[in-house]
């Protein structure tokens, strides 16, 4: 059943960051259809683009990580990405469990963000997108244009928007502001002494995520941050402490690798 919007209205937005990516493997479509499930309320993606020009979610520059071999995606075509198996490494004795359900291609393989676009515009109830642009990168500024050009072509570059773009990269959200001004921008942050430069550099709407081991270690972060005037999206969410943190907060979204726990704590 969909969650209650008057319930999903007082509490943190649950985003699924790369899917439900502790118990599936990160970024495969089965990760995302299982938050789906769960009752996540937005997907969080890392994109980046591969030498033909698709963006695909993965994380790493290298493959090997995920898919147990070496190869960067910006030098591989999404044709010889898609060859490649992109979860037995979660779950490596799968092969072994006669109980197993009958294993989808599909899950397993490379995403690209233009499926995980569809994939959340076609669900029976409202999917936000937050979509990281990795940096740096080879290819620049040449990966916030695409992004805008997918959005633009699920009309996400408007005032309502599903999507949001989040990266560690100021330089790449002033791309996102000049190409898409109406699309929501969320400077992510490693460090909380990184946050006085920031505040007066980062645009006046603009969202910040800072990471929920910085703020619990610098008491002052996050209400410095609210003072300003700045909503938070906070990650990575998955204990039952760093959400009722978050809560004391405000924040607006929390992002977490354990949607279906932290949808359980909220009483969601």
């Amino acid at each position: 059943m969909p969650p209650d919007p008057a319930s999903a209205a007082s509490r943190p937005q649950v985003v699924a960051h790369r899917g439900a990516s502790d118990e599936r493997a990160e970024h495969t479509l089965g990760a995302y259809v299982a938050a789906l499930d769960a009752g996540a309320d937005a997907l969080e993606c890392d994109v980046r683009l591969t030498a033909d020009g698709h963006l695909v979610c993965v994380h790493d520059r290298n493959v090997r990580r995920t898919a147990s071999r070496r190869g960067l995606v910006s030098t591989m075509e999404l044709a010889e990405l898609a060859e490649l198996d992109f979860a037995s490494w979660k779950n490596p004795w799968a092969d072994l469990d006669d109980e197993a359900p009958e294993r989808d291609e599909e899950h397993h393989r490379v995403l690209t963000l233009r499926k995980l676009c569809e994939v959340a515009a076609d669900y029976d109830r409202r999917i936000e997108v937050a979509i990281e642009t990795k940096h740096p990168t080879r290819y620049s500024g040449l990966v916030e244009k695409r992004v805008v050009e997918v959005l633009r072509d699920f009309g996400w570059h408007r005032a309502g928007t599903p999507a949001r773009v989040m990266s560690f990269s100021f330089t790449a959200l002033q791309r996102i502001e000049r190409l898409a001004p109406e699309v929501p921008r969320v400077m992510l942050m490693e460090r909380a002494q990184y946050w006085p430069a920031l505040r007066r550099v980062i645009g006046r709407d603009w969202l910040v995520g800072p990471g929920v081991e910085e703020l619990a270690d610098h008491p002052w972060l996050g209400p410095r941050i609210t003072r300003a005037g700045h909503g938070m999206h906070v990650w990575t969410v998955n204990t039952r402490e760093h959400l009722d943190l978050c809560l004391e907060l405000g924040v607006r979204a929390v992002i977490t690798d354990r949607p279906a726990f932290i949808l359980e704590e909220l009483g969601a």
